[in-house]
């Protein structure tokens, strides 16, 4: 997670048999009050490896590989290493990052289809001999910084077109080309990478079309004298073990018959926000409230009609932890901390807004809440997947604090499973309030 690198310690808190992940949420609240109620993240490891366990039961074949950007977060990286995980890198930094807590460089792949000379550089320095390419121009660059890389051939995909303005990736026709060159320079191409964003609807169409053109450029490869021994189908994972399901649905029959288990091909799937995403949860203090109405010659003051709309102000927004929505996401509607809705109370048509006062900084649209009031917590789920810039000037707070636990059972999993942390444990045994 964005914000925690140049701070590497953190503390996990194993919670005592009876405490959950909402007693430290209570916990931390209540510290706040007594501060400046400031945004935190609370962060369960124990949901880490229970979609690791989801990842390895529906989709065996898949090597997963975790990407960096995603989240940078050490104990994340310590615990994803520690289960086997490979790693995804976009940067120099991000190289630095994972190699300072142990992952073997056989098990990074420095992606990027436009990579600065310094990171090519760093990449050989440090023996990483995986990179992704796309065109001529980058085969250049490596051949000459890098010649002992062993090069992925990024393919653009038609769902990956239809999702971004810009094209990624080589196009099929231009790909012999692109084997060719890498041959006369000396440079070795052992596989293709290729992704299928989230959003895609038509799956199967997709992957068809994308597996079908990684094979044509497998055997184009091997009739040059390469050794194609890697896949990458890319991430466009979103965390759901239901949407897990469905790329395994569309994917199998075809990585049967495409590349079956006796190819020795090597699959790989960069996970993206699936192992993350659910494990981190933010809570946010509304700071500022705003009645709405159509209708405001009708009603007095402290009324209220069916038209009623509230706007509220929250600590964080776009510049801050919630900057995916600047990139098209969807943030989901939050939920109340410490409120239980009734069957009969009102809700009322209500927008969440972050403190910049600026029109772009709209963190929820429109959702159903009941009536807030300045001071109520806020908590969204599903964050392990967003920036926390300390670097960010417009961010309220300089750094969002991430809290991690992991109960006592969770814990004794990891242990059996392989996991170590390098910081400190400390047991989390009481709340000293509840909200």
């Amino acid at each position: 997670m964005k914000g925690l690198t140049d701070n590497p310690s953190y503390i996990v808190e194993i919670l005592e048999s009876g405490l959950t992940l909402e007693d430290v949420i209570d916990d931390h609240i209540y510290e706040q009050t007594l501060m400046e109620k400031s945004a935190f993240v609370v962060a369960d490891l124990g949901a880490l490896m229970r979609q690791h366990a989801c990842w390895q039961r529906v989709v065996p074949r898949l090597q997963p590989y975790f990407p960096v950007k995603f989240n940078s977060s050490p104990v994340v990286i310590e615990v994803l290493s520690s289960l086997g995980l490979g790693f995804v890198c976009t940067s120099k930094a991000e190289v630095n990052l994972v190699l300072e807590h142990g992952v073997a460089p056989e098990n990074i792949i420095l992606s990027g289809v436009c990579k600065q000379l310094a990171h090519i550089k760093n990449a050989a320095k440090n023996n990483i001999q995986h990179l992704v390419f796309e065109n001529e121009a980058e085969l250049s660059k490596i051949s000459r910084l890098h010649p002992n890389a062993k090069l992925l051939l990024q393919l653009t995909t038609e769902a990956h077109a239809a999702e971004t303005s810009m094209a990624f990736g080589s196009s099929l026709k231009s790909c012999r080309h692109l084997l060719e060159a890498a041959k006369k320079q000396g440079v070795q191409v052992v596989g293709v990478t290729f992704h299928i964003p989230s959003s895609c609807q038509e799956l199967q169409q997709a992957y068809t079309h994308a597996l079908s053109d990684a094979r044509c450029v497998f055997d184009m490869g091997i009739d040059l004298g390469f050794n194609m021994n890697i896949l990458d189908i890319g991430g466009g994972f979103t965390g759901s073990e239901y949407q897990l399901r469905q790329v395994e649905s569309a994917i199998r029959p075809l990585l049967d018959s495409y590349f079956p288990p006796l190819s020795g091909v090597q699959l790989v799937a960069q996970s993206g926000s699936f192992y993350v995403s659910s494990a981190f949860r933010l809570a946010v203090n509304v700071i500022a409230k705003k009645v709405l109405s159509h209708h405001w010659d009708h009603l007095t003051h402290g009324e209220k009609n069916e038209d009623t709309e509230f706007l509220y102000h929250m600590n964080e927004g776009v510049y801050g932890p919630f900057s995916l929505k600047l990139l098209g996401n969807t943030i989901s509607a939050p939920s109340v901390h410490k409120h239980l809705l009734c069957a009969d109370e009102e809700v009322y048509p209500s927008s969440l807004w972050g403190p910049s006062m600026d029109q772009l900084d709209q963190v929820v649209e429109r959702c159903l809440l009941p009536e807030l009031s300045v001071g109520d917590w806020l908590l969204f789920s599903n964050m392990g997947a967003c920036s926390l810039d300390e670097n960010n000037g417009l961010s309220s707070s300089p750094q969002i604090p991430v809290y991690y636990t992991v109960s006592t059972a969770d814990w004794l999993g990891m242990q059996d499973a392989g996991v170590t942390l390098d910081n400190g444990m400390k047991i989390f045994s009481s709340v000293p309030y509840r909200v």
